[in-house]
């Protein structure tokens, strides 16, 4: 039987690049459906900040 050892801990520039990679992604996310143009999107978008009470006005 052999074993192989799997490293616990990533180094720092994967997790920085993990990181930036969600801030972008969410970045984008709210701003795409923030200021849609199509109004179903974006009602969606504010209803939903307003029941995670979040501030958006």
């Amino acid at each position: 039987m052999t074993t192989v050892a799997i490293p616990a801990v990533r180094g720092r520039s994967e997790v920085l690049k993990a990181a930036f990679v969600a801030f972008t992604l969410g970045t984008t996310l709210v701003f795409l459906t923030g200021f849609s143009h199509i109004d179903n999107v974006h009602n969606a978008a504010h209803d939903t900040r307003h029941a995670m009470s979040f501030p958006c006005h």
